[in-house]
C-alpha cells in the first residue's frame, strides 16, 4: 500500500518545496492491491497540478471518494472529472449542497457562510457520482463507513457542531450539522485496518471505536487525516491524545485541520506514533 499526499496545508519538505503548492484542504492518492483510489480533491485544482509534479496520473484512478461535503475537500471535483473519464466518485448518501459555517458577532447576532460542495455540481455530475450507505465495500478490501449512532450520539454531534459553528440547511432552516455526510475510507491491510477520515469531525477517537464496531475482531493499525483541533484548548487536545493512546492505534498521520500547536501536543503524548502530514508526503505500508 502506498499513499501520496497530493495537497495539505503544509508545504512539502526538501527539493519539491518550490514545486508543490499547499492549500487549506486535503487530497491523497492511494495504491492498494493493484487499484488506485483518490481521496478528496482539495479546495481547488491545485491537487491536480501537484499530482502531475509527483508523477501521479489521475486518469488511471479506479475509484474516487469524498470524505465529506465541505468545499476544501470537494472544490477540485470538476478538475478530477476532466482528468478521469471513468472512475465512480463516492459520497455518503446524506451528502448534499447544504453545509454552512455559523459566525457569531456581538453575542446576539449570527450569519451563515456557505462552505459546501459547489452548488449545482451534484446534478451536473450525477452520472459520475455514487452514494454509499452503511458499511460498503467499494473494492476488494476497501470500505466506506459512516458514523455509528451507538458510538457517536445525536447529543455528541450537536455539541461538536455547536462548538465548531458547523450547520446544515434543511427545509429552509439551519440546524447543527449531524455529520451524516462524513465517511471513513478503510483499508484491510496485512498489518491491520488503515482508516482515513479527512477532518474527523466526529472525533478521531470516536471514529476508531466506530470502525471497531464495523469490523469486530480486526486490529486497527493506522489512521490518517485531519483531526479538527485547530480551535481546541490545550487541555482538550491532551485529553483527546490520551484517549487515542488508550485505543492503541500504532500509527497516526495527521495534518490539515489538526493545527500545528495541537500536533505538537499529540506528538508529545503519542511520541513517534504521530507524524505530521505535508504536501508531497509519501507513506508505504
Amino acid at each position: 500500500m502506498k499513499i501520496q499526499v497530493l495537497i495539505d496545508n503544509l508545504k512539502s519538505a526538501g527539493e519539491s518545496c518550490e514545486v508543490l503548492q499547499p492549500e487549506w484542504g486535503l487530497s491523497a492518492f492511494i495504491e492498494f492491491n493493484g487499484k488506485r483510489i483518490l481521496l478528496d480533491t482539495g479546495a481547488s485544482a491545485a491537487f491536480a497540478a501537484n499530482a502531475g509534479a509527483m508523477k501521479v496520473d489521475l486518469s488511471t484512478v479506479d475509484v474516487g471518494v469524498l470524505s465529506h461535503a465541505h468545499f476544501d475537500h470537494s472544490n477540485g471535483m470538476e478538475k478530477f472529472f476532466e482528468a478521469n473519464s471513468h472512475a465512480p466518485f463516492y459520497l455518503r448518501e446524506s451528502a448534499g449542497e447544504n453545509c454552512y459555517h455559523t459566525h457569531k458577532f456581538l453575542k446576539f447576532f449570527t450569519y451563515q457562510e456557505y462552505i459546501g460542495i459547489r452548488r449545482g455540481w451534484l446534478k451536473r455530475y450525477a452520472g459520475r457520482i455514487k452514494f454509499a450507505s452503511g458499511t460498503a465495500e467499494i473494492l476488494p478490501g476497501v470500505f466506506l463507513v459512516g458514523h455509528n449512532d451507538f458510538v457517536f450520539s445525536a447529543e455528541d454531534r450537536a455539541e461538536i457542531a455547536a462548538r465548531n459553528g458547523l450547520s446544515v440547511k434543511v427545509n429552509g432552516k439551519y440546524r447543527p450539522d449531524s455529520f451524516n455526510h462524513e465517511q471513513s475510507l478503510v483499508f484491510d491491510t496485512p498489518r491491520g485496518l488503515f482508516i482515513m477520515n479527512s477532518c474527523s469531525h466526529g472525533g478521531a477517537d470516536n471514529i476508531v471505536k466506530e470502525i471497531e464496531v464495523a469490523f469486530p475482531g480486526k486490529k486497527i493499525y493506522a489512521m490518517l487525516g485531519g483531526f479538527h483541533l485547530y480551535r481546541t484548548s490545550d487541555s482538550q487536545v491532551r485529553a483527546f491524545a490520551e484517549r487515542l493512546r488508550e485505543l492503541d492505534v500504532q500509527k497516526i498521520y495527521t495534518g490539515h485541520c489538526t493545527g500545528d500547536h495541537a500536533y505538537e501536543i499529540l506528538h508529545e503524548v503519542l511520541g513517534d506514533r504521530a507524524e505530521q502530514m505535508y504536501t508531497g508526503m509519501e507513506i508505504e505500508v
